[in-house]
């Protein structure tokens, strides 16, 4: 009898031992489903919580209907998907292991045409990872990372050396990055990506298009490093705050175009460093509204190349800076934005400003020269020693911005780019909403509505 006791003491002791991810080996194991099924056909599980990890090799459809969990109990990826023409929709996969140096993630694709939709994909390290994987589709999936420190979360979608995938509708939360490394003709659109460190970041990586997004509480919304030929159109990037916050970041890319985006309350909406790189080609940026930013525009050096026409310049504290030793941006083209601080008047009323917007830099030019001294941007002792330099100026001021046709009101200029392009550009859905069109949005009536007035 004693014997018989002492056995079942060892025995609970021995199952309290056990990691914590063990538990999982109480689930059926989901690759003896896999192994079992029709390669080519359709795999619908009862409902329940199976035990991961899986690799799937052959073209097989898993429809988990909302009802079938995979945990891979804290240990690699959860799905290994190792083929061409596989399906996997409607599952929850959980619990991947913690490895950046493995990539652990809900899937590792491995394969092409491969549609991977509908599914939940939390507490994995990493969300997709695409490695050296074509034309696969990547939809309506709801993503988030491991509860760890940002810089330690793996990323929601990681594309490396992969061409032609599209990359639309899925719901990304508390992630670190999405990530485009050495990779082309990829399409990314429509997803909603919040409180991640980059909303998506280009390497390397020509001739993508970026459409329709929402990026909103993340520490940058878009960069482009070494990435050429991208298309920037229509998304919606706000809040990106921060010391290095940035709606749309660009480091030695050409050739790039950013249209119809809507860049609010970021510490900086748009960074340019040595772009466009390639001095035979421009960036073109049309029918931007950039609004109530800590800067407008950041040119880190005194560069050329870069069309900005027809965008709307709106509550910024600084419209345009220009920091390093560049003196001006006006080596660029600036032809038709709207400027919300413009003092000129319109007095043949062809919507057209009579005199050209003119912006230059005073004494406020410290905390530019001097990064130590932006803390105290906005101060007033700041603020009293640029308004007397601009009553009495010590030495002539650099002209950092001269728009020869400024736009008396911000529709005016997304009406010439619409008729150029012969559509219309629309507000971007976001959260229980619809974000407002350039065209309703207000400095002064916003600033009365702070106030209370």
């Amino acid at each position: 009898m004693k014997s018989s006791l002492w056995s079942h003491v060892l025995v609970c002791l021995a199952f309290l031992l056990l990691p914590l991810g063990s538990s999982q080996a109480a689930y059926p194991s989901f690759q003896e489903l896999v192994d079992a099924a029709d390669p080519k056909g359709t795999l619908t599980p009862p409902p329940g919580t199976y035990a991961g990890p899986v690799t799937i090799e052959s073209a097989i459809t898993i429809d988990g209907r909302g009802k079938v969990t995979i945990d891979a109990g804290g240990k690699g990826s959860v799905i290994y998907l190792d083929t061409d023409g596989a399906t996997l929709k409607n599952l929850h996969l959980t619990n991947s292991g913690e490895s950046h140096n493995d990539i652990d993630s809900g899937v590792q694709v491995r394969g092409n045409f491969n549609v991977i939709k509908d599914n939940v994909i939390d507490n994995a390290l990493f969300g997709i990872d695409l490695q050296q994987s074509e034309n696969n589709v990547v939809q309506r999936n709801r993503i988030s990372s491991k509860p760890f420190d940002l810089g330690m979360r793996g990323d929601s979608v990681r594309l490396w050396y992969s061409f032609n995938n599209k990359i639309t509708d899925n719901i990304i939360r508390d992630s670190r990055d999405m990530v485009v490394w050495y990779s082309a003709d990829n399409l990314i659109a429509r997803n909603d990506s919040r409180g991640g460190r980059y909303s998506l970041h280009f390497m390397y990586s020509k001739y993508n298009e970026v459409l329709e997004n929402h990026y909103e509480n993340n520490s940058v919304g878009i960069f482009l490093m070494y990435s050429d030929g991208v298309q920037v159109k229509n998304n919606y990037i706000a809040h990106a705050l921060g010391p290095t916050g940035m709606g749309i970041g660009f480091k030695e890319t050409s050739d790039v175009d950013v249209v119809g985006n809507q860049i609010l309350y970021c510490a900086t909406g748009i960074y340019l460093d040595i772009s466009p790189y390639d001095p035979e080609t421009t960036n073109r940026l049309k029918n931007n509204l950039i609004a109530y930013s800590g800067i407008g525009m950041l040119f880190l050096n005194d560069w050329t190349g870069n069309i900005l026409e027809s965008n709307s310049f709106k509550g910024n504290i600084t419209q345009v800076a220009v920091s390093g030793a560049g003196k001006t941006a006006n080596r660029n083209d600036w032809f038709g934005n709207y400027w919300d601080d413009y003092a000129g008047f319109d007095q043949d009323r062809d919507g057209v400003g009579d005199k050209p917007y003119e912006l230059y830099s005073y004494a406020d030019r410290i905390w530019m020269d001097v990064p130590p001294a932006r803390f105290f941007k906005g101060s007033p002792v700041l603020e009293v020693m640029d308004f007397l330099e601009r009553l009495a100026p010590f030495s002539n001021p650099n002209m950092l911005v001269r728009d020869k046709k400024p736009m008396m009101a911000a529709q005016l200029s997304v009406a010439e780019v619409e008729q150029e392009s012969g559509h219309a550009v629309t507000g971007e859905t976001a959260g229980d909403g619809k974000v407002e069109s350039q065209d309703t949005y207000d400095p002064l009536k916003a600033l009365r509505e702070s106030l209370g007035r």
